[in-house]
């Protein structure tokens, strides 16, 4: 039996009549830029969050750096953020000219926030919180915080569409909430696309200004802004999936499930949420003292798997202006040289979690 750690074409062909028929609509509608599949998304993706006010982007990099420019955040300022992310939430900081204040994780993955205030200081603007793998993060003390030194904070979903911290959905615990709708994703399309969710109306109208070439009449533009649109096809196809965010979330929390119950291996850490938080499953990431051993194990059973992620940020060729050496951030370091990502997707039999879940139990 051959296992791919993600397989999107599952996802596809649970749907495919809806998504044919939406796609049809939309290429026969003769409009392909903000028109109504962007705007009816937006509502919908705002009621789903439980957010005020979204706004469609290119890509969730864009979400991220563009959230900051909007925020006033660039040079000679400092954003806190875990050092155990992908890289593009950093870039989504030092694209503004802003430097990044690496905090370590804790045991699930997000960021230690107890560890947080020691780094704040009177460059600090912002903190940037990470719901990894589709773990919701510990948010009611970082709330406090940006409430006690005045700081802005942004949070990257990415992979996190529907995730709880308390019964609040990620994304709508601060400024900004920044989504990704990358195909893996959660809530993926067939394409990029991103979008983000905010409170406040004037920010929300800001986003939209910006997106389009800073302008809100054609031709007339308000400010130098980028070409950040989320297109109709990928909006009207992601309103598909949308409708079924429950039952996706709901078969992806079994698989977890299935996997936590039954993965019984003293060499094989597993994931473990914060009280109070919930997981959407993006991804499930055990660790490994012996990682390569089992990838090259799992390998010959024809069971694939993925390192999210190798090279921790601030250890990445792209950020050795910032002059930090191994060592610096020892937690987030141990991780990028343990963590290993096992097979999760929507679709994915009970026979084939079976076979991984035996795989693992018998890796020596």
């Amino acid at each position: 039996m051959k296992i791919m750690q993600n397989r999107m074409d599952r996802g596809f062909y649970q749907y495919q009549k809806e998504f044919e028929s939406k796609a049809l609509e939309v290429l026969r509608s003769g409009w392909y830029i903000l028109g109504k599949e962007v705007t009816t998304f937006e509502e919908e993706f705002a009621a789903y969050t439980g957010g005020k006010y979204c706004v469609g982007l290119a890509s969730g990099l864009d979400a991220l750096w563009i959230a900051f420019r909007l925020l006033n955040i660039g040079n000679g300022d400092e954003v806190i953020v875990q050092g155990n992310t992908y890289i593009a939430s950093v870039m989504g900081i030092t694209m503004n000219g802003a430097t990044p204040v690496f905090v370590e994780p804790d045991e699930s993955f997000g960021i230690d926030v107890d560890k947080i205030e020691e780094k704040i200081t009177d460059k600090t603007k912002a903190i940037l919180v990470v719901h990894l793998y589709g773990m919701a993060s510990r948010m009611d003390q970082v709330v406090e915080l940006c409430k006690k030194y005045d700081l802005r904070l942004v949070e990257d979903c990415a992979q996190s569409h529907g995730a709880c911290f308390k019964g609040q959905m990620t994304g709508t615990f601060g400024d900004v909430g920044c989504f990704s709708f990358y195909p893996s994703k959660n809530l993926g399309g067939f394409g990029d696309g991103g979008a983000v969710v905010v409170k406040d109306e004037q920010l929300a109208k800001d986003f939209k200004v910006f997106r389009n070439y800073g302008s809100e009449k054609r031709y007339y533009n308000k400010v130098v802004g980028a070409n950040s649109r989320l297109d109709e096809l990928q909006a009207g196809l992601l309103r598909v999936r949308l409708r079924h965010m429950r039952e996706l979330t709901e078969e992806k929390e079994k698989i977890a499930a299935s996997y936590s119950a039954g993965i019984h291996n003293n060499k094989i850490s597993l994931p473990k949420l914060a009280d109070g938080a919930t997981s959407v499953w993006h991804q499930y990431v055990v660790r490994c003292e012996d990682r390569e051993s089992l990838i090259d194990y799992l390998n010959k059973k024809d069971i694939g798997t993925i390192i999210h992620y190798p090279i921790p940020p601030h250890l990445a060729q792209a950020y050795e202006s910032l002059g930090h050496k191994e060592g610096f951030l020892p937690v987030t370091e141990y991780l990028a040289n343990t963590v290993l990502s096992i097979p999760m997707y929507n679709g994915m039999t009970r026979e084939e979690q079976d076979y991984v879940i035996d795989a693992l139990n018998s890796f020596k």
